[in-house]
């Protein structure tokens, strides 16, 4: 009889840790489901590639007193010439950051890269806040000259071979735009002798 008693005290103990295994088999569960959502960002196919270039804090002050929030910048490219650079705020860094990926998605603009993984030829770019940007082509084997987060924004875009130089601001946010502007005046020979309704013969003996 005290063997039976035992087995069944056993038993009940088994049914209470499984019914507390079960809670905690829930709440594990639970928290991967947020970590799944939390990773949509980042899938498998996502051709983007994400650089931080700079997150700073920001105090509004109001009547209530002051406000304290998170203000990110953010580069993203596929290295095959598509590039964009967001910027956005939240209370927290990690929010601030995925605001200002997102917006740096919905800025990407398609850039040339000519032979040789470099510019098509030269341009010097006027940002916002005094900010110019020098882009100058270079030989291959050079790599890519360059600093700051003009870097970032040359190398997510695919470029290899190139010069830059940040004349005037250090802002990261105007000089990663102002790059992002100068890369999107460029043309190509092809587009240039489509423009003009000209061969590339013509074009280049004219």
């Amino acid at each position: 009889m005290s063997m039976l008693v035992r087995a069944e005290g056993s038993q009940d103990e088994s049914e209470g840790d499984g019914r507390r295994g079960g809670r905690g088999g829930g709440r594990g569960g639970g928290r991967g489901g947020r970590g799944g959502r939390g990773g949509r960002g980042a899938k498998n196919d996502d051709p983007f590639t994400e650089n931080v270039v700079q997150v700073s804090r920001v105090t509004k002050v109001t009547k209530g007193g002051s406000q304290m929030s998170f203000r990110a910048t953010v580069v993203v490219g596929d290295g095959k010439g598509a590039v964009g650079v967001g910027c956005k705020k939240a209370k927290e860094v990690q929010g601030a950051v995925m605001k200002a990926a997102s917006d740096a998605r919905k800025s990407v603009v398609k850039v040339p890269i000519a032979k040789g993984d470099t510019f098509p030829h030269r341009v010097t770019v006027k940002g916002n806040g005094g900010s110019h940007i020098m882009l100058r082509p270079a030989a291959p084997g050079t790599g890519v000259i360059a600093g700051g987060s003009c870097r970032s924004v040359l190398e997510l875009a695919g470029y290899k071979n190139c010069f830059a130089k940040q004349i005037g601001s250090n802002n990261p946010l105007n000089n990663a735009r102002a790059t992002v502007k100068g890369l999107a005046q460029m043309r190509t020979a092809k587009e240039v002798a489509e423009s003009r309704d000209m061969t590339l013969e013509e074009l280049f003996s004219a």
